[in-house]
């Protein structure tokens, strides 16, 4: 056997590893195995544990939201911003930029994260793999808002599972940059709920639909459906179409709820009455000046 041969040889049979991986993983075309490896979602020799699975399986639902959008709007060249809020280690940041961002070589990631840990190693990895469109910071939602080194404008602001009123913290940032679209998985709705407790006595002296929420465990659970409900109305109040479905099954994961807004500049009087009954209904008038305070005017945004 020539060298060549052996070589040619060679070269196919350390390929041939990688092209299996991926047919086995039923991964998409173009994703890196070395950045499945670097996010430790595989393991180095491409294997990949039930925890791993769940958590690409649901990035990669994700994605499956993501991608039109972002074709929609990078069309015509135009390089698309993208906020991620509560990124964590980022896997979704990452796996967006390798199969989007990359190929396009436009546009830019900002992944949003408290815990510096986790900030510095995302840096890190994005350095190694030469992601240079990727910027992490080190703030939390509510301070990116008013953070004055930010792009003026995000056209997509993204936040998986992040907690509590980390979500509507990244509504009021798209609202803020004007943002074009919106994708949300929501997670550990507590303010809601913790209001429902409060007025709970009062409220089960005025209205039996008080009993919905009695018991604590149906407390938690109402606090977290009304406030999906709530964003859901903000929304469209401020002009997002809004669309809400599963993002897995629910074997996969019990927060699983997913929140697409697209903005449309139809701002809907309806919703934003609704949005007001709501929150007189259940006690929650507060969040009328906080969470919910619809802004006085939303500037068109689809020019």
């Amino acid at each position: 056997m020539s060298k060549h041969h052996q070589a040619a040889k060679g070269q196919t049979a350390a390929a041939k590893p990688a092209q299996d991986i991926a047919a086995q993983l039923d991964l998409k075309p173009g994703q890196s195995i070395d950045l499945l490896k670097a996010l430790h979602i595989l393991t180095r020799d491409g294997k990949l544990n039930q925890d791993s699975r769940r958590k690409l399986k649901q990035v990669y639902h994700l994605y499956q939201f993501i991608e039109p959008i972002l074709q929609e709007l990078g069309k015509d060249g135009h390089a698309v911003t993208l906020a991620d809020h509560g990124a964590g280690k980022s896997y979704l940041g990452f796996i967006l930029y390798d199969l989007y961002f990359k190929q396009q070589g436009l546009g830019s990631i900002y992944g949003i994260e408290t815990r510096a840990p986790l900030v510095e190693a995302s840096q890190k990895l994005a350095a190694e793999l030469a992601f240079e469109r990727m910027h992490f910071l080190n703030m939390s939602v509510a301070e990116s808002t008013q953070a004055d080194f930010m792009p003026e404008r995000f056209d997509v602001v993204t936040a998986l599972h992040a907690c509590d009123t980390a979500t509507d913290d990244a509504i009021t940032f798209g609202l803020e940059k004007k943002a074009k679209a919106m994708v949300l998985v929501p997670c550990c709705q507590a303010e809601v709920a913790a209001c429902l407790r409060q007025t709970k006595a009062m409220s089960l002296t005025r209205t039996p639909l008080a009993e919905l929420w009695r018991h604590p465990i149906h407390t938690r659970e109402m606090g977290s459906q009304i406030t999906n409900v709530l964003r859901c109305l903000f929304l469209e109040a401020s002009g997002y179409q809004v669309t809400v479905t599963e993002l897995v099954g629910w074997e996969h994961s019990m927060k699983n709820e997913l929140i697409v807004a697209r903005y449309t500049g139809h701002k809907k009087r309806t919703a934003a009455e609704r949005l007001q009954q709501l929150l007189t209904e259940f006690g929650l008038e507060k969040l009328a000046h906080t969470r919910f305070k619809l802004p006085e005017s939303v500037t068109d945004i689809s020019q």
